[in-house]
C-alpha cells in the first residue's frame, strides 16, 4: 500500500480551550456552543464493558459510536425543513451487533472487501486466511475489526468532538502476518462532517485495507428505500468482477454502461440490469484522482428530504453497495425490518483482491512505514 508522506495531526486541546469548554468525570463536554461528548454503557462481552459515545455539534447534529467494532450506531442530521432524523441503518442492542453479518456501521479490516480463495503471496510466502465468504475471504474474516473491542478515548479538538479507537491485531489473527497496531479516529465537526482518520503500523510485512461500512438512507429513519436517491461517483472506470464478486483484473470504462454515475441519476434507474449475486450494485470504482490528496469520491442526494451526502478520500477506490443482501429477515432499530435497497454503502478503499493483482495499487505495509488515511462524509441540505 502506498504510504502517504503527509501527516494528520490529532490535537488534544483541553488546555488551549479550557476557557470555553468544561470536562466532567463522565466525559460530558459542554461549551457555550453546546459541543458535547457523552459516554454511556452499551453492554458487556466476556466481562468487558462496551460503551457508546455520542458526539454532538452546536447545530444539534450527532453521531453515536460504540467501541465494539468501531461501529457508527446512529447519525442524526437535519433535512431541508430542519428536522433531525437518523440516516444510518443499525441496531438498538449490542447483542444484535454481535450476531450481525451485514457490517452495519463498522470498520472493516484487516483487509476490507474480498481476497480470492482466502490467500495471497507476499515476499515469496503464501498466507492462508479464513474463508468466510464461500471460498473467499471478506472484510477481515470471521472475527474482523467489526467484531473486536477497541480501546476508546474521547476528546475535543479545534474542529469538534472526537473519539480515538485503538486495537492491536496480533500476528496470525485470521491468518494475517504481523502484529498490526491500528488507530481509527472519528471526528464530528462544526460543519456536519464525519471525519475518519486511519493510522497503522506493523512489525512484519503484511497487507492492509481499511474502510467504513455504514449503510446510509438519507430519507431519515428508513422512511423510503434508496432507489430514488441521486448519486454521482467521480470515477470514469471500475473493476469488473466474476460471479463470486472477485475482480477479473480488468479496469473498464463506465461510459455507456449501467455503472456510469459520472453525472447524477437515481440509484434505481438501471439497478435491475445489474446482478452481483443479488440484484444491485456491489462494485469497486476507480476514482479519477488516485494520488494521496483528499479528493471528491461521491455525492448522494435525496430529493424528498433535501439531504446531501458528499464523500472525500485519499484512497484510490470506492465500493458502491446498494444493500442487495438485505432480505427482510433483519430487524433493525425501532423494530424496522430492513428490506433490499433500504440502505447504500460508499466504502472508500483500495481495490478488492489487490494482493493477488500486482497491476492494482499496492496494499502492502512494511515495518517502519506508517499507514495514514482520511475519509470525510459531509452532510448538508439543498437549502
Amino acid at each position: 500500500m502506498k504510504t502517504s508522506s503527509k501527516k494528520f495531526v490529532y490535537l488534544t486541546v483541553f488546555v488551549i480551550i479550557t476557557s470555553q469548554l468544561t470536562l466532567s468525570s463522565c466525559f460530558n463536554m459542554k461549551s457555550d456552543t453546546t459541543m458535547k461528548i457523552s459516554e454511556n454503557f452499551f453492554g458487556r462481552i466476556e466481562e468487558k464493558e462496551i460503551k457508546i459515545f455520542e458526539l454532538e455539534n452546536p447545530k444539534g447534529s450527532k453521531v453515536s459510536i460504540t467501541n465494539f467494532g468501531a461501529i457508527v450506531q446512529s447519525l442524526y442530521v437535519r433535512d431541508r425543513e430542519g428536522n433531525f432524523e437518523d440516516i444510518v441503518l443499525g441496531f438498538d442492542s449490542l447483542e444484535d451487533y454481535i450476531q450481525q453479518t451485514s457490517y452495519f456501521g463498522a470498520i472493516a479490516g484487516r483487509y476490507a472487501n474480498r481476497i480470492a480463495f482466502a490467500q495471497f503471496t507476499l515476499d515469496g510466502k503464501t498466507y492462508q486466511l479464513s474463508a468466510n465468504d464461500g471460498n473467499h475471504h471478506l472484510h477481515g474474516g470471521f472475527k474482523g475489526f467489526d467484531k473486536v473491542i477497541w480501546d476508546a478515548r474521547p476528546y475535543l479538538d479545534t474542529t469538534g468532538a472526537c473519539l480515538e479507537l485503538h486495537y492491536i491485531s496480533k500476528d496470525g489473527e485470521e491468518g494475517y502476518p504481523g502484529t498490526l497496531d491500528v488507530y481509527v479516529t472519528y471526528c464530528f465537526t462544526l460543519d456536519d462532517e464525519l471525519k475518519i482518520y486511519y493510522q497503522a503500523t506493523t512489525d512484519h510485512p503484511t497487507i492492509l485495507n481499511l474502510t467504513h461500512h455504514s449503510y446510509f438512507n438519507l430519507s431519515g429513519f428508513t422512511q423510503r428505500n434508496i432507489l430514488e436517491h441521486e448519486l454521482i461517483i467521480h470515477a470514469d472506470s471500475f473493476t469488473p468482477v466474476d460471479s463470486t464478486l472477485i475482480p477479473t483484473g480488468e479496469i473498464v470504462p463506465v461510459k455507456n454502461t449501467v455503472f456510469d454515475f459520472t453525472s447524477p441519476r437515481p440509484i434505481g434507474s438501471r439497478i435491475r440490469e445489474v446482478f452481483n449475486k443479488k440484484t444491485g450494485y456491489d462494485n469497486n470504482y476507480v476514482l479519477n484522482t488516485t494520488d494521496s490528496t483528499v479528493h471528491p469520491a461521491a455525492k448522494a442526494y435525496d430529493p424528498e428530504s433535501g439531504r446531501i451526502l458528499e464523500v472525500f478520500t485519499d484512497q484510490p477506490g470506492l465500493q458502491f453497495y446498494s444493500g442487495n443482501f438485505l432480505d427482510g429477515k433483519i430487524k433493525g432499530k425501532n423494530g424496522k425490518i430492513y428490506q433490499q435497497h433500504d440502505g447504500f454503502c460508499l466504502e472508500t478503499q483500495h481495490f478488492p483482491d489487490s494482493p493477488n493483482h500486482p497491476e492494482f495499487p499496492s496494499t502492502v505495509l512494511r515495518p517502519g512505514q506508517i499507514f495514514r488515511s482520511l475519509t470525510i462524509y459531509k452532510f448538508s441540505t439543498d437549502r
